[in-house]
């Protein structure tokens, strides 16, 4: 909108030019406007100021009654809401068989409340290159591993948590803690998530991904990725970003409210906590990469039925209220494909169930 003192100027300079001899719809053209934008500011010799803030504009037909609102909040403020934000709440509600009002409904109104802040201790993400490594369309065909430190509450020391996950379907599929970075335990967590995941009975053995650490590349984890038949897949070089999805899995780790800031009194402690989180994070967590599942729905394909009946409950919905829905419902669609480091001509949507998945070894 062009404030009053802009329009008077514009005005001036438009009135001076025509007096002087140009043609209006030109001197116009010039100034950015039309010749019936000047006609409308114009009442009679004033150039009067926009009305359309101070505009008197009835309430829609379909807008949220205050029963409706009032229900909403009581909802999302309860205990189990308290740290949870609207992309959440609305698939969780979705599993139960509610539906109150869309995603970007809960966040207006608890911006309208004063409560959409930022929940949690976790900075805003940045956008990062993502070079091209493995394709995956189901799971136990990409698998990335990566060992993080825990802090113990003794200034300089740490635990250290090694952890493999299935790309496809987010899931942890082996896990250890120790109070010592030796390749021995990362061989371990490798023979026991194979155990775990019947790998010897595959056709086609998984592509584990890792970065260039020391630990992840002894000859003895060689070894047993060789004995196992699992294809090893590396980090380039100086790059951070290779390995995003285990590291995305570290900072949600890390930035839960059930990680002690103040470090871990002893191992017995810290394995407790992973045991705990890898259950939650399993189990409970509805990851926003694949449709806001769980993991372990998701790895045993539970997750299509799931987000069938997601599709069912909307499409209900929108026939109950159609005059809420400007177009189509919520997107649940399966996602079938999932990508390590995508490159943009890469062509993920190819079936790669009878290839071989190591697209390019990076």
């Amino acid at each position: 909108m062009t404030s009053l003192e802009d329009r008077r100027k514009l005005s001036d300079v438009i009135g001076q030019a025509c007096h002087d001899g140009a043609r209006l719809a030109q001197a116009c053209e010039l100034a950015g406007i039309s010749a019936r934008t000047l006609q409308r500011w114009r009442d009679g010799q004033e150039v009067r100021e926009d009305a359309r803030p101070a505009a008197d504009r009835p309430k829609p037909s379909n807008a949220l009654s205050e029963q409706e609102r009032e229900r909403i909040m009581a909802v999302v403020n309860e205990p189990r809401f308290a740290d949870v934000p609207p992309a959440r709440i609305v698939p969780m509600l979705a599993d139960e068989g509610v539906y109150l009002a869309s995603e970007s409904t809960l966040s207006r109104l608890l911006r309208e409340h004063g409560q959409n802040s930022h929940r949690g201790r976790s900075k805003s993400p940045s956008t990062q290159r993502m070079p091209t490594t493995h394709v995956a369309t189901g799971p136990r065909q990409v698998w990335c591993w990566d060992m993080t430190y825990l802090p113990a509450i003794v200034a300089g020391r740490w635990f250290y948590l090694y952890l493999i996950m299935d790309l496809y379907s987010r899931k942890i599929v082996g896990w250890e803690v120790h109070d010592s970075d030796d390749s021995e335990h990362a061989k371990q967590v490798l023979k026991r998530a194979a155990l775990v995941e019947g790998i010897a009975e595959l056709d086609h053995k998984p592509v584990l991904h890792g970065d260039n650490g020391a630990t992840l590349k002894a000859t003895t984890v060689l070894y047993t990725l060789h004995w196992l038949g699992v294809k090893p897949s590396y980090s380039r070089p100086r790059v951070s970003d290779d390995n995003a999805f285990v590291e995305a899995l570290f900072r949600t780790a890390k930035y839960c409210p059930q990680y002690p800031s103040k470090g871990f009194a002893d191992l017995q402690a810290a394995r407790q906590w992973a045991s705990e989180f890898v259950h939650w994070y399993n189990m409970e967590h509805r990851h926003s990469g694949i449709q806001y599942v769980t993991p372990a729905q998701r790895h045993s394909g539970q997750d299509m039925g799931i987000l069938r009946l997601r599709e069912q409950l909307y499409e209900q919905a929108k026939q109950l209220r159609p005059q809420r829905w400007a177009s189509q419902t919520r997107n649940w669609d399966h996602i079938a494909t999932v990508t390590l480091n995508p490159e943009r001509d890469l062509p993920v949507n190819l079936p790669m169930c009878n290839q071989d998945l190591t697209i390019k070894a990076a």
